[in-house]
């Protein structure tokens, strides 16, 4: 096949031929048990044409990848002659001819959907938003918990002093009345004249020593200046 002039056959990766050539293989090899079931216990020579028509399928499947692996990019790249053979080899055939073979898991690749990919993109995109939004919180979160924490603490400790200042007026005014009623009710006092006269007697000796506190000052001022004097001979 001339480069130049036909596109070559692009593959993703090397598992993309290795499923191509599985599938071949497996079509093949269930026509040819459609056309020759196997037997049992064949005898000798029995599956001699079996044999031998499986042997030329898979020389014809061989050749055919193989003339074409030219003319196959992985990724873009040329195909080298070596990946091609050990893919081409039969140790790579995923089809078997002995029935009491354990079949070996076949995967099946869903074709490309550009609608999913666009919806994967959009969740990605709503996972990274949500991450923002959780790093956030993290950083928000604490202060604003704190602040309005401490906003209802200062509102009910104001509550709280508003309340007992209300208590403490009212306790103070309910005594006041009843104190003023328990006095308004003993009436004079036993020996009140010489109480009182006693007191104002106290008081007028308060107000004449206080008077006379200066002048008794000054003459023992004058007292510590004589004896003062005299002590020191003059």
């Amino acid at each position: 096949m001339d480069p130049a002039s036909h596109r070559p056959i692009e593959l993703q990766s090397p598992e993309d031929l290795t499923y191509l050539i599985g599938n071949v293989r497996r079509a093949a090899a269930e026509s040819i048990n459609e056309a020759f079931p196997p037997v049992d216990h064949p005898l000798d020579g029995e599956d001699e044409l079996r044999n031998r028509i499986e042997q030329l399928v898979n020389d014809y499947i061989l050749k055919t990848f193989t003339l074409a692996a030219p003319s196959l990019t992985i990724n873009g790249l040329p195909l080298p002659p070596a990946a091609a053979a050990a893919l081409l080899s039969p140790d790579n055939d995923t089809t078997t001819n002995n029935q009491n073979k354990t079949p070996e898991v076949q995967y099946e690749y869903e074709p490309f959907d550009g609608r999913k990919r666009d919806r994967i993109e959009q969740l990605i995109a709503e996972e990274e938003s949500l991450l923002r939004s959780i790093a956030q919180l993290k950083r928000r979160a604490p202060q604003a918990a704190a602040s309005r924490w401490a906003e209802a603490s200062r509102a009910s400790l104001e509550a709280d002093e508003a309340a007992l200042s209300v208590a403490c007026e009212k306790v103070a005014e309910e005594g006041a009345v009843s104190g003023r009623k328990a006095l308004e009710g003993m009436g004079a006092l036993e020996r009140q004249g010489d109480v009182e006269g006693r007191w104002a007697e106290a008081v007028e000796g308060l107000g004449r020593l206080k008077r006379e506190m200066p002048s008794a000052v000054a003459k023992m001022e004058r007292a510590r200046v004589a004896a003062g004097y005299v002590a020191s001979g003059k």
